[in-house]
């Protein structure tokens, strides 16, 4: 008898989906197995069959259909014979209704037999006491395995019952198969045998399996061996895009850097050429106060001299006239003789001149070059890019379109040695640019465009005040997208307005934004300890008038009603200042992040690592954890957005992610890469194509995730004006508003990828 302690038996080896069928998902009947050795119903794969093909559900391989129909597949006898086992070993509890003896009935006069306590394993049958005694005393049955009933349906007797099972004809009932015909490859009982198998060489089928055995085996090493091979491959691939991952976030960074090279370049001699242009200006101003100060001597005496020539002349007598005649004259033809003769012009006049090749249409000032990848051979690979690798060739139209200026793709002909000098050398043009390029527009503060003309010359006035550079593109990203070309959505400044309005007391401190009816913000001032409405473009539209000494933190707009948070409390109130309801949250912290549901009529709120949902009503719907009751206490969400999926987007400051759940809080991603730079991830919104927006305060930045939670790259940087952003939000589905730490908010339209 088996012991209790060794019950490990060939089912619980066995997953119990083993002997399901996939396609109807219920215990097999009349498994069938496929050529690609996956088996199913019968009757399910005869629904799948359609024009004498069907294709397996799970490796979607097509098999043909034999012209007897799915009947003719080979049938699973070794799921048969598991069936049969849990079929025998199935029956509930014994107290519940014993089963009755097999044998007893036989014996005669009783229809049932009496309750079984044991089973024979060689005839399967369940025996009662006595039947059992009996069946080990005959000389047909003596040696059959009889064991406890209850011990066998434990699972105590798998392994021996297995090895005692035989496969059972289908064509002869009672009848186990014994042989296997080699000329038709088929399992045979005895009745098979004599017809129409009766001059066919045959084996017993331990013989069979004796001599088959090891072909099996040698086609099974073959395969496991094909199985290293191609884990051994799925490994390379990992590291390879690991690979690729870690290059493309270093030459991300050197893109950044190169970059910031180019600016500070470029700044560098805007700064040295406006220096030049006012030395010139004061120099010439000089030499041109100093000739205007002789010039008005010289005139002085002359208008001196002439008008009294002018006055004797006309005023003195004749010999007054004689007797001043001499001198006159001489002075006279002294000035006269001594005209003003100019000198050199005072200044050259100035005039702008640009590098010729930054009028080039898409001349890169940055370009791509591709090396061959190699996968990693211990812990000398650099990887991609490493020194003495062989770069990529491209040919065809694929070299055309990398010599092709500004195409992004440098022909391989061309690639330097990455010394410092040579890397300088591609990222610089031959001469260093004294304007910003043509696709660049530059913005006075009195908010006008001035954009460089194609020209030498430039209609540029002299502006108050140093310009700011605004991009109508994003800035690079030191992440390139990972998911494919064109994923990233790019911003287009809109406008920028202040949100310091007269009444104010204080200068703003803006801690919440959300969208308020279709195109209007609506802004949480929490230092005046007011809500402002402010339309898209900029305009004040008022207030919404909140209760007496409250400061509102976060902020969700939801229908006609406005949600916030203020203090340790909730407040629903209506547009016109009308409070709905208040609720007290029961664990208090420094602020709590709100967000509305739209599709679900509800308002969200996080507390204390908790997300607490309300209805409309005030009633609490539910609460979760992100990430569910393992995480209590690990998790802090103080930034908080849904998604159009309906979806939660949180900044979860505790473990330093973006984490995004559904409404039952299983995190469906959470992303901690290196994207996030080391800081701790701040403000967080989703437009309509579930693209996340997430602020970086430390580092001027807003950054974007596509909709599975994957980082793609820097969307606003600061050469977009961004100084310490504080909150963000999504109005009309498609314009991000910004606001400042100094009270200001910027908007930017979001143009999708497929646009």
């Amino acid at each position: 008898m088996v012991s209790q302690g060794s019950s490990t038996s060939l089912l619980e080896a066995l997953s119990s989906d083993f002997l399901a069928c996939k396609i109807c998902l219920e215990q097999l009947q009349v498994p069938k197995t496929l050529p690609c050795l996956h088996t199913y119903c019968q009757a399910c794969l005869a629904q799948l069959a359609e024009d004498g093909h069907l294709r397996c559900p799970e490796c979607r391989e097509v098999v043909p259909v034999p012209p007897g129909g799915v009947a003719v597949f080979k049938t699973n006898f070794f799921v048969n014979g598991l069936l049969d086992l849990v079929m025998a070993r199935a029956g509930g509890d014994l107290r519940a209704g014993k089963p009755a003896c097999a044998l007893c009935p036989l014996m005669g006069g009783t229809s049932t037999g009496g309750p079984a306590t044991a089973r024979c394993l060689d005839c399967a049958d369940n025996l009662c006491q006595a039947c059992a005694d009996g069946h080990r005393c005959t000389r047909q049955t003596h040696a059959h395995r009889v064991v406890d009933l209850v011990g066998y349906r434990a699972g105590w007797y798998d392994e021996e019952a297995r090895e005692r099972q035989a496969a059972q004809c289908p064509h002869h009932p009672g009848e186990a198969l014994r042989f296997l015909c080699q000329p038709c490859s088929q399992l045979l009982c005895r009745e098979c045998r004599l017809d129409p198998h009766l001059d066919h060489p045959c084996l017993p089928l331990a013989e069979a399996v004796q001599t088959r055995r090891p072909g099996l085996e040698e086609l099974l090493a073959g395969v496991d061996k094909s199985l290293e091979e191609l884990e051994a491959a799925r490994t390379t691939e990992k590291e390879m895009l690991s690979q690729l991952r870690e290059q493309a976030a270093k030459v991300g960074l050197q893109v950044e850097e190169a970059a910031e090279r180019v600016l500070r370049a470029l700044l560098s001699q805007k700064q040295e050429v406006l220096g030049q242009l006012r030395a010139h200006v004061e120099a010439a101003e000089e030499a041109a106060r100093r000739k205007m100060v002789e010039l008005e001597g010289r005139e002085q005496v002359a208008r001196t001299a002439a008008t009294f020539a002018r006055r004797v002349l006309s005023l003195g007598r004749e010999a007054e006239i004689l007797s001043l005649e001499g001198a006159m004259t001489q002075r006279l033809q002294q000035l006269q003789d001594c005209p003003w003769t100019p000198g050199p012009s005072p200044g050259l006049l100035p005039r702008l001149e640009l590098h010729p090749r930054l009028l080039e249409e898409g001349y890169p000032l940055l370009q791509l070059a591709f090396d061959q990848q190699q996968p990693q051979k211990g812990n000398g690979t650099d990887g991609a890019g490493a020194q003495g690798q062989d770069p990529t060739p491209i040919q065809g139209k694929d070299r055309a379109k990398a010599e092709k200026p500004g195409s992004g793709v440098q022909s391989q002909s061309q690639e330097v040695a990455k010394s410092p000098k040579a890397e300088r050398a591609q990222v610089l043009p031959e001469e260093r640019p004294r304007t910003p390029t043509v696709d660049s527009t530059w913005v006075s503060r009195e908010g006008k465009e001035i954009k460089p003309q194609k020209s030498g010359r430039t209609n540029m006035r002299p502006m108050k005040g140093r310009p700011e550079p605004v991009s109508r593109e994003h800035s690079p990203a030191p992440w390139p997208p990972l998911e494919g070309p064109g994923l990233l959505p790019k911003p287009i400044f809109f406008c920028s307005f202040p949100t310091r309005m007269p009444g104010d007391k204080w200068s703003p401190r803006i801690t919440g934004l959300c969208p308020f009816g279709t195109r209007e913000i609506l802004v949480a001032d929490e230092q005046n300890k007011v809500l402002k409405r402010f339309s898209l473009n900029g305009d004040y539209m008022g207030r919404v008038h909140i209760p007496e000494g409250c400061s509102p933190c976060s902020v969700a707009a939801l229908q006609d009603m406005v949600a916030f948070s203020a203090g340790a409390r909730l407040y629903l109130i209506r547009s016109d200042g009308e409070v709905q309801w208040r609720r007290t949250l029961k664990h208090s912290q420094a602020s709590h992040a709100v967000a509305a549901l739209p599709c679900r009529n509800k308002v969200a709120v996080s507390v204390a690592g908790y997300v607490e949902v309300y209805s409309m009503e005030g009633n609490l719907a539910t609460r979760f954890v992100p990430g569910g009751k393992a995480s209590r206490g690990l998790r802090a969400l103080v930034f908080l957005a849904t998604s159009p999926q309906g979806n939660f987007v949180g900044s979860d400051w505790q473990q330093n992610s973006l984490v995004v759940c559904d409404g039952q809080g299983q995190v469906v991603s959470e992303y901690s890469g290196p994207g996030l730079q080391g800081c701790q991830p701040g403000s967080v919104s989703v437009d309509k194509k579930g693209f996340i927006f997430l602020t970086l305060r430390e580092v001027n930045k807003v950054v974007v995730l596509d909709p599975k939670g994957s980082f793609l790259g820097d969307f606003l940087t600061a050469y977009h004006g961004l100084e310490k952003p504080r909150v963000t939000t999504i109005v009309d589905g498609q314009h991000l508003a910004v606001s400042l730490s100094n009270g200001t908010i910027h908007v930017f339209r979001v143009r999708s990828p497929e646009r």
